[in-house]
């Protein structure tokens, strides 16, 4: 059985696990997808169903991912290899492992041609940063230029790639955890900075009151889903990366008190995120609907073209999506470079390789922009239905399958012994929670991703 030590490194603090968590679970999705399902979904009704899903689904499947990790001390695949042998269940088990990393490259495929935006939008901004004039005096020009050029889309697309590769290669302690001890205190620096700017427009309590203040007659069974979904994603659960993160975390860490710190870390992000966000919406009477890339691609330059230090706001404001991007990219890649590691390859060869991968995979998504733009598959572009099979499909089934696995085919010793900390009462509670609750939740969620109901 596994050693007190991961052969890959040890987080060298409790923070630096933390830290790493809390990168991989905050991404894009924080801070613009959150705000808007909430708005259109009963405001504050809606969070605390959100704030349900997290307590009922999203901690107790965080805290059995990073206790599997942790039990096993080896990449996902191997872990539940090892698991499974010492639960005398069948070795079949390691196919959640597979599934989180293939899933994982899948996403990384178009995470990272999303991410790449930010990147341009960073790099624009910055070079207009003391400029009199807007950086971007025209945003629904300027993204339709950058999203109608292949050589752009691709050239930000790998830099990205790059980028993620180039931390994951460096290992754990000098590589993640460096980067992340700069990225996500950086990145929290940076929101509530927004956030303070966003009390001085003027616009601060309608933008809370819209956000936050409960509307219980739009709250419906697809509400319900949309929580849950939200809670799931925004989490990154169910794609290996946490199980790997846990595989680094020391022994007399608790699993449950960490867990519940990355939780609400993630929730803050995105709570600030929407009040960073809907002052400036409401300030330069924005639509407040308008959703996805065209909140933060085209409606938000549009404000800050409009406001004084316009092109200092709009460098910050990229700053922290790229931050956030980068943090979640990490996580993605270590799954599966820890694996090929431990088959003998050099880590630097091994992120490399699975990155190189999820690269050229990813050329499919950058030319659903442009050139495969009226290629269909399931009836949707080549990054829908990446996106589609990914996360609607193999997400929710892994994160089922890690549901199961923990709570009922883990040997009972191998599950205590990584909770040992906590009473029994709570033990009872999350062994109930796994077993029962989250799998039922988790199966209507991907119900929803089959389209069975609205």
């Amino acid at each position: 059985m596994a050693a007190g030590i991961s052969q890959h490194g040890m987080w060298s603090s409790k923070l630096g696990f933390v830290l790493a968590a809390v990168g991989s679970a905050v991404g894009l999705g924080n801070i613009w997808r959150f705000s808007y399902v909430t708005a259109e979904n009963g405001g504050g009704a809606f969070v605390l169903v959100y704030l349900l899903a997290v307590l009922s689904v999203g901690l107790p499947l965080m805290i059995a991912e990073v206790l599997i990790g942790r039990a096993g001390r080896e990449s996902p695949i191997n872990t539940l290899i090892d698991l499974a042998r010492e639960s005398k269940a069948s070795p079949a088990w390691s196919l959640i492992g597979w599934s989180g990393v293939v899933a994982g490259l899948l996403i990384l495929s178009f995470y990272c041609v999303i991410a790449g935006w930010t990147l341009s939008y960073t790099v624009t901004y910055a070079q207009s940063m003391f400029a009199a004039t807007p950086a971007i005096a025209n945003p629904g020009e300027h993204f339709g230029a950058l999203t109608s050029s292949t050589s752009s889309l691709l050239f930000w697309h790998f830099v990205f790639i790059v980028l993620t590769i180039g931390v994951v290669a460096r290992g754990v302690e000098k590589g993640i955890e460096a980067a992340v001890r700069f990225m996500i205190p950086s990145l929290f620096l940076i929101l509530v900075s927004l956030v303070i700017y966003g009390m001085t427009t003027g616009h601060f309590g309608t933008a809370l009151t819209y956000l936050f203040s409960p509307d219980f007659s739009k709250v419906t069974g697809s509400t319900l889903v949309a929580a849950l979904g939200q809670a799931f994603f925004s989490l990154s659960l169910g794609m290996a990366g946490l199980m790997a993160y846990g595989a680094y975390v020391p022994d007399k860490a608790s699993i449950p008190r960490l867990a519940g710190i990355i939780c609400a870390a993630d929730t803050g992000v995105a709570l600030l995120a929407g009040m960073a966000i809907f002052p400036l919406v409401f300030a330069f009477s924005l639509d407040p609907h308008t959703a996805g890339p065209g909140l933060v691609f085209v409606a938000l330059p549009n404000a800050f073209a409009q406001m004084q230090f316009g092109n200092l706001y709009g460098l910050a404001f990229f700053v922290l999506l790229a931050f956030a991007a980068w943090s979640s990219t990490i996580s993605i890649l270590e799954g599966g470079t820890a694996y090929l590691v431990e088959r003998g390859l050099s880590r630097w060869l091994a992120a490399t390789l699975l990155g190189g991968f999820a690269g050229i995979v990813g050329i499919g998504s950058v030319l659903s922009f442009t050139v495969w733009s009226e290629v269909r598959l399931a009836d949707r572009n080549i990054l829908d239905f990446t996106n589609f099979i990914a996360s609607d499909l193999m997400l929710p089934l892994g994160g089922l399958a890690i549901a199961t696995f923990a709570g009922w085919v883990l040997a009972e010793p191998l599950r205590r012994n990584q909770l040992a900390d906590i009473s029994d009462t709570s033990y009872a509670i999350w062994k109930g929670l796994c077993r029962y609750v989250a799998p039922i939740l988790i199966a209507l969620v991907f119900a929803s991703g089959l389209g069975l109901f609205g």
